[in-house]
């Protein structure tokens, strides 16, 4: 895991580690879902920073970020992380062990730290972002309080979009960030979501990156699209 370095966006703290690699130039199923759940209502073009893998690989110029609104993640999400307690995921893990420097059961239990959450489902309409824990609804609305661009040992970076709570449900948390692998608009086809009440806190946070995928998604082909990145 790469240490952090530096936080540049006018924070004295941050940290992020993400999941999986993020999707090459082409369009996923995910993506499809994605920009069919979002058509009529989300302009962006998908491929304003989707062709460069550099920037997934965390190479990019302050020049390239823009900030991004709540639409680039509208939709219904699934958490993986049932998929990996179930054992769904396994031969995700047994692919990156044959292209990694760890066992298959290594994998699998790191991303059983990193996928570990209870809120099943995600869903974002709007600026109602919804949380499902238990089949349990808690929602609430946000609004963008910026970026932070963070910087890792080895050289590369990484972005997480920070919205603020400004009404809803006690129980919701203050701060939610996402990070996608992307810097600019664009539809997400799967996101790591950070949440919790201490801005600062939340942006510390190393280990654990609750993971979501399109709810329409079965479990094949949320491993087709792990395993094909």
């Amino acid at each position: 895991m790469a240490a952090l370095l530096l936080v540049t966006a006018g924070s004295a703290f941050g940290a992020e580690v993400t999941a999986d690699r993020a999707f090459p130039a082409g369009h996923t199923k995910a993506e499809i879902i994605l920009a069919q759940a979002t058509s009529g209502s989300h302009d962006h073009d998908h491929d304003h920073d989707h062709g460069d893998a550099q920037i997934y690989k965390g190479y990019f110029e302050d020049s390239q970020i823009a900030e991004r609104t709540l639409t680039d993640w509208q939709g219904d999400w699934q958490s993986v992380y049932p998929l990996l307690r179930a054992g769904a995921l396994d031969p995700v893990m047994a692919h990156k062990a044959e292209h990694g420097d760890k066992s298959a059961g290594d994998y699998k239990a790191y991303y059983e730290v990193g996928y570990r959450t209870d809120v099943e489902r995600i869903t974002i309409d709007g600026d109602i972002v919804t949380f499902y824990r238990d089949g349990q609804p808690i929602a609430a609305s946000y609004e963008s309080d910026g970026s932070e661009i963070l910087t890792y040992e080895k050289g590369n970076r990484g972005v997480r979009f920070i919205f603020e709570k400004v009404a809803g449900d006690a129980a919701a948390p203050r701060f939610i960030q996402f990070s996608d692998h992307r810097i600019a608009p664009a539809a997400a086809d799967h996101y790591h979501l950070y949440w919790g009440d201490d801005r600062a806190a939340v942006l510390k946070e190393l280990t654990n990156w609750p993971t979501y995928y399109p709810a329409a998604l079965d479990a094949g082909e949320i491993v087709a699209e792990m395993n094909a990145h």
